[in-house]
């Protein structure tokens, strides 16, 4: 058995894509995923699947979401690895005094180059920061995420990818559920 984390896009803000993470639990576990463990509102579920593959089990929670829900859900899987990585290469972390709730890891679907760098032109974004690893792009919002342009959408526009964007408190709190599973 291979334990996933499928990072759901878009669902349950302001009022739109609305599913019940225990509705969500019920579909899921229909289908065959075992140990549906859900967090939080904003779509983090984690299945446990006889499936290795990442992509598979991402377009596998797309098409029942669509089919049960109705909605066109971007889904991004992850593994503990990549949480874990998150807390070994951000550079934010490496900063005194470093305010973590200004911390957020954008999530994305595919790896990235070190030259996406450019492409995203964050330098007009400053005072926010941002730093590409592998399929992961640290952002140290300078405000907040709420008073920036620099968003899910504004990278998946810029890099053409799939991107759902986390706190630094509920990346934390994913990786403890993944190692207390």
């Amino acid at each position: 058995m291979t334990t996933h984390l499928a990072l759901l896009r878009g669902i349950n803000v302001s009022g739109h894509s609305m599913i019940k993470m225990e509705a969500l639990k019920t579909t899921l576990e229909a289908i065959g995923f075992q140990n549906v463990q859900t967090y939080i509102q904003s779509g983090n579920v984690f299945v446990d699947t006889e499936e290795e593959s990442s992509a598979a089990v991402g377009f596998k929670i797309k098409q029942e979401i669509f089919k049960a829900f109705g909605h066109e859900v971007p889904v991004v899987v992850i593994s503990s690895a990549d949480l874990e990585a998150c807390f070994k290469n951000n550079p934010f972390l490496k900063e005194k005094d470093i305010d973590t709730k200004k911390l957020y890891v954008a999530f994305i679907s595919t790896t990235l180059q070190s030259s996406s760098m450019n492409d995203l032109r964050i330098s007009q974004f400053k005072p926010d920061e941002a730093s590409i690893d592998g399929s992961r792009i640290f952002i140290k919002y300078a405000v907040g995420a709420g008073k920036t342009r620099f968003d899910q959408k504004y990278i998946e526009k810029r890099l053409n990818v799939i991107a759902t964007i986390r706190n630094w408190n509920t990346v934390t709190q994913l990786l403890k559920l993944y190692e207390e599973r």
